[in-house]
């Protein structure tokens, strides 16, 4: 069976071409209908092809966007000699290439962020985080499926929301104090999961509340009746 090549999907190469195309004009007219209209005539697409390819509209485009970069990340990774490197790093490397994938398109990136806290968008933002930290997780071979699985992501996906308005408002071009300010985030973080280990290890060794009540109650062994 001849495996699917996406890039020659037509539906995914028109999506990807008027994503790009609207994101030149969102920092003027920001994620509107008006910049999706604009973007269909600067891709060269069809009248109406963005009720087409986004019928839902900008926020679906976001979201597209978003998934997009989290590939990137996916890519970026991909080619890292993560055998070699510790946790943190791993997770550092994983969030500055989520951030990278904004390119030039900031003035996009701080509006989506704009219209995400919009009533009808406040669902997304919290998937897009989500997804951006699973992608990373995954990406650096993270196979956990307990509750680690899920704390994991929603401390990840914070520092991810953190660091990208640190990052969107470094006007820095090498993104000095937002670099700096992701270590720290990423050096709370590991503070916290090495004392969460060394309590759960300290707790692992004290005797089972149960068993002490249990003891409390019935005591140690029956008494000898006396004759």
């Amino acid at each position: 069976m001849t495996k699917f090549d996406p890039s020659t999907d037509p539906s995914l190469i028109a999506r990807t071409a008027l994503l790009e195309a609207t994101l030149l004009h969102v920092p003027f007219d920001g994620w509107s209908s008006k910049s999706l209209r604009l973007g269909v005539q600067s891709a060269n697409l069809p009248e109406g092809a963005e009720e087409l390819y986004f019928p839902g509209g900008t926020l679906e485009m976001i979201q597209f966007w978003n998934t997009e970069m989290d590939k990137t990340v996916e890519a970026e990774l991909a080619k890292s000699d993560l055998a070699k490197m510790r946790i943190r790093d791993k997770v550092t490397k994983g969030v500055t290439a989520r951030l990278e994938a904004i390119g030039t398109h900031e003035e996009a990136a701080r509006r989506a962020v704009a219209r995400t806290a919009l009533p009808d968008g406040l669902l997304l933002g919290p998937k897009i985080l989500w997804a951006a930290s699973d992608t990373i997780w995954r990406a650096i071979g993270d196979t956990s499926t307990d509750i680690n699985y899920y704390t994991k992501r929603t401390t990840l996906s914070a520092v991810i929301s953190t660091s990208l308005a640190s990052w969107l408002s470094d006007n820095d071009p090498e993104k000095t104090k937002a670099r700096a300010f992701l270590d720290a985030r990423i050096e709370n973080v590991m503070q916290f999961e090495g004392a969460k280990f060394k309590a759960k290890k300290r707790l692992s060794k004290l005797p089972n509340p149960a068993e002490i009540l249990g003891g409390l109650r019935y005591g140690r062994g029956r008494r000898k009746r006396r004759g």
